[in-house]
């Protein structure tokens, strides 16, 4: 997707801490961009082998104090993160639900420094988030055991059609960015974008402008989200399959999180790696690699 690639050199160019010379002005200024996304999974054993076979390194499986548990795929600012819901769990009601329709990127977590002053900023806005949260799971590292501690605080469903949002502090990065996972086989290095299709784009790229406190840019496809670093595309589902032709997208009830644009350091490698591992990559027209969403549990995965 040519327009949202070239979106994203703005939005990638960080300050000293990590958030866009923009991103310094806004009023959000606890809201810093996206921490990572969630691809929810009914079965975590077979999704963990499928994102190992795509090239992924995946750190080992963790359990979270509310009961979920999880596997991650770390680079070097954000991460994404393969998470099943065992049950129907107090605060885990929503992933439980999403997984049994099927597997799917499910959330976007945004990064914030402060998760209280953060809910205190979205409170003002009129956007009724939920209380912080605290939760953590244990990481067993080569030289004993940690515990990855975080802070979350949810936006109600309503307020961002296509899929839960979440503000998540960490406490512990060092924990959770370690060397030994940022390394993949696929030469994947962070997140570029993430794309949410909808059949009435401008009402849900509406309710992404008033969370941001931004005015979404026009791109071929639809608006685009500036969220302080990846941005949030809100696309039409015609516009997206002709960006990317052969690669199934999404069976889900719109407006939903889609696709999943990620860095690679190298297509050519990327493609033999998806392809040595069992997997059907397609090259779309901008040179991408894309997996479609049978394979890849739920959500096209575009490597560019």
């Amino acid at each position: 997707m040519r327009d949202i690639d070239a979106a994203l050199g703005k939005c990638s160019q960080r300050n000293y801490n990590g958030a866009s010379a923009e991103q310094e002005s806004k009023v959000r200024k606890h809201i810093q961009g996206i921490d990572h996304v969630v691809i929810a999974a009914r079965d975590l054993d077979t999704t963990q082998d499928t994102f190992a076979r795509m090239g992924f390194t995946l750190t080992q499986r963790g359990h979270h104090t509310l009961g979920s548990e999880n596997h991650c795929v770390i680079f070097g600012h954000d991460y994404f993160e393969l998470l099943m819901v065992p049950q129907r769990l107090p605060g885990r009601e929503y992933y439980y639900d999403f997984a049994r329709i099927g597997d799917g990127l499910a959330a976007v977590a945004l990064k914030t420094d402060n998760a209280r002053g953060a809910y205190g900023e979205l409170c003002a806005a009129a956007l009724a988030p939920s209380e912080p949260v605290d939760f953590s799971r244990p990481v067993p590292l080569a030289e004993g055991s940690k515990t990855a501690s975080f802070r979350i605080t949810q936006l109600g469903l309503e307020q961002t059609p296509g899929g839960q949002v979440f503000l998540c502090q960490h406490f512990t990065r060092e924990v959770v960015w370690r060397p030994e996972y940022q390394e993949h086989a696929n030469t994947a290095t962070g997140l570029a974008a993430v794309a949410i299709i909808s059949a009435d784009i401008s009402a849900t790229a509406a309710a992404y402008e008033h969370l941001f406190d931004v005015k979404a840019k026009t791109i071929s496809e639809g608006l685009l989200i500036n969220t302080g670093d990846t941005p949030i595309a809100i696309v039409d589902e015609a516009a997206l399959a002709k960006k990317l032709p052969g690669v199934w997208i999404s069976a889900r009830h719109q407006p939903c999180m889609a696709a999943l644009f990620v860095h690679v350091g190298d297509r050519n490698m990327a493609e033999r790696t998806l392809r040595a591992g069992g997997l059907h990559p397609t090259r779309v027209p901008d040179g991408s690699v894309a997996i479609g969403a049978t394979e890849a549990h739920g959500v096209a995965i575009i490597f560019g």
